[in-house]
This record gives C-alpha cells, sequence and structure tokens, in this order.
C-alpha cells in the first residue's frame, strides 16, 4: 500500500487528505443525523398531549427546544401558538429552513470532494505520464516492461481519486435523502400539532414526558 502512494507521487498528498476529511464527515453527520437524535420516537406525540392538557409555560417550551431538530420545531409553533394559523405556519417554514441549514453542514464539503476526487487522480495522472515521457525524451525508450510499469503507476492517481469519489458521493446523497425524509416527518408532527393547539385544552393530567421535558410542577 506504501508503495502504491510512493508511486502516485506528490499529488497523492492532496487526495490522501481528501479521504480523511471525507472520512470524517461522513462520521459526524452519520452521528448527528441518527434518528433518534432528530426525530426522537413518540416526541411529537408526548407534546400533542401536553398541548392539549395546556400544561406548558415558557420553561417546559425551552427545554423541548433544546432535545433535538424536532423539539426545536415544535417548541417555535408553541412560542406563538397564540397567533392566527398562517403565522404560526410562517414561523414553522422559517424555523425549519434554519433547521435545514444545520442538518445539511459539512454536506456541500462532502459533495465537493466527491467532485474534486477524480479529477485530483486525472491530474495526478496527467502529472505521472508527463514526467515519464520527459524521461523517454532525455533517455530513450529503454526496457518495455518498465515503461509499462511507468504508465501503471501513472495511473495510480486515477484509481486513488475514484477510491475517495465514490464512497463520498454515495454518503452525499444518502444523507440528503435522509434529511429529505427527516423533513417531511417534521412537517407532519408540526402540522399535528398545529391541530392540536387550535382545539380547546383538556382537564385530564398529563404524565410526566420521557424525553428530558418534565411539565411544571404547581408550588403546594
Amino acid at each position: 500500500m506504501l508503495e502504491l502512494v510512493k508511486a502516485g507521487g506528490w499529488p497523492m498528498i492532496p487526495l490522501l487528505m481528501l479521504t480523511v476529511l471525507a472520512l470524517a464527515i461522513i462520521i459526524e453527520r452519520a452521528w448527528t443525523l441518527r434518528r433518534s437524535a432528530v426525530v426522537p420516537p413518540r416526541l411529537g406525540r408526548e407534546v400533542r398531549t401536553w398541548a392539549a392538557g395546556g400544561k406548558l409555560d415558557p420553561s417546559h417550551i425551552e427545554s423541548l427546544r433544546a432535545t433535538s431538530p424536532l423539539g426545536a420545531l415544535l417548541a417555535a409553533a408553541l412560542d406563538v401558538r397564540h397567533r392566527p394559523r398562517d403565522q404560526i405556519r410562517e414561523r414553522i417554514e422559517d424555523v425549519g429552513r434554519h433547521l435545514v441549514h444545520r442538518m445539511e453542514r459539512y454536506l456541500n464539503s462532502l459533495g465537493t470532494i466527491a467532485a474534486a476526487g477524480p479529477l485530483l487522480g486525472l491530474f495526478g495522472t496527467v502529472v505521472g505520464m508527463i514526467q515519464m515521457f520527459l524521461g523517454i525524451l532525455d533517455h530513450g525508450i529503454g526496457d518495455v516492461n518498465q515503461l509499462a510499469g511507468g504508465i501503471g503507476k501513472a495511473l495510480v492517481c486515477t484509481a486513488t481519486g475514484m477510491i475517495v469519489a465514490i464512497p463520498a458521493l454515495m454518503a452525499h446523497r444518502w444523507f440528503r435523502g435522509r434529511i429529505a425524509e427527516y423533513i417531511v416527518d417534521m412537517e407532519h408532527e408540526a402540522m399535528q400539532l398545529l391541530d392540536t393547539i387550535e382545539t380547546p385544552p383538556a382537564s385530564a393530567q398529563v404524565a410526566p414526558g420521557a424525553h428530558g421535558i418534565s411539565p411544571p410542577v404547581s408550588a403546594s
């Protein structure tokens, strides 16, 4: 493996740097975009239950906002729950755009790596071929087997560029699709909460939540 890296020459340095960067982005985004971290299960139903029971106050909403992107979106709707429906929808859309921007963090860089990898690989191959032909110009063709080996070494950069680009491109598309799926789920939960807000509050007692959000306790 080290011999192949040496054979590629100095153009392998940026390719190796892109490999490390792409791997770091993929690991970070895979951890950040876990479903349990973005759209916690049962959180939407739990918040709707609290909203229907009229058990929300500012501190309760702030604790909800810190749980996850879905919690932040639902908290934004609860912040303006006494306003007309169209204004609540505008707030949901505005906050949703900011949340999507946060979820898409580093994905542009990952897409750039996927596009730049093959180009850098081709550049390294061209540099290697130029060096090889300049050597032929100075010393003649010499051994044909040595010439074939030189061509093979020059193609190492192209192969490395593809090895970098293919996983980066696949991960980029996968993360984009996952974020789109989350957006649909979050919009659905927000609309359900909006419908719940417009109904009269129930008088039933609400059980404490399971997502780090506890209804306020009344002083005795």
